[in-house]
């Protein structure tokens, strides 16, 4: 983006609310193309997010070849988290998760997850819920890869290399940020969704 610099103003940084309260004379496409710019960047992330979502259950819905093998899909009688959870290895929730692996009520609700959280994002739609969801489902995961640890239950390297931030608190943060921008506005039906009257009756569900 060009910056132009103008004698009569005073330089240093701006937020875009203050930018469009600056002086009228400012040419006008500066901060809508800043805005455009920023809203454009938004869906770009929220597009790529939900793409992650929904291959995901895409693949192991049926099996595409990349983490779950041909053959070994939902449909054809593989669990979706049989294999992740009951590999867990470490954290406090060890033995929960080995309970849970493979179990129908956890397969449906970690695939419905998938989806549901993926086409939100896709659509541009329920971002607030899809942020809720989605935290909660990256929470667990966490939990089960548990970061802080630096050796297995065995003593083996756990190969962790952050005690924290990890890719599941990163998902969750770019989830909670579009729907706080309300993201779905720019490439998504997030205006439409806006105007339906139960909509705007529940703010919780925008």
């Amino acid at each position: 983006m060009a910056v132009h610099e103008h004698p009569h103003r005073s330089s240093g940084f701006h937020l875009p609310s203050l930018r469009r309260n600056r002086d009228a004379s400012a040419p006008a496409s500066e901060g809508v193309g800043a805005h455009t710019a920023r809203d454009y960047a938004f869906a770009s992330l929220r597009l790529l997010t939900g793409f992650v979502f929904l291959w995901a259950f895409l693949d192991k819905t049926f099996g595409l070849g990349y983490a779950t093998p041909s053959g070994k899909g939902w449909i054809d009688g593989g669990s979706p988290t049989k294999g992740f959870l009951g590999s867990v290895a470490v954290g406090p929730m060890k033995s929960t998760f080995h309970s849970w692996a493979g179990d129908p009520w956890a397969d449906r609700l970690f695939m419905l997850g998938l989806l549901g959280i993926g086409l939100a994002l896709v659509a541009g739609v329920a971002l607030r819920i899809a942020a809720v969801a989605g935290t909660a489902m990256m929470a667990l995961m966490w939990i089960a890869e548990w970061p802080p640890a630096r050796h297995l239950s065995d003593g083996s390297p756990s190969m962790s290399t952050n005690p924290f931030a990890d890719y599941h608190v990163i998902y969750a943060v770019a989830l909670i940020v579009l729907a706080a921008v309300a993201a779905g506005e720019t490439l998504g039906a997030g205006r439409l969704w806006a105007r339906l009257p139960f909509v705007r009756d529940h703010n919780w569900l925008r």
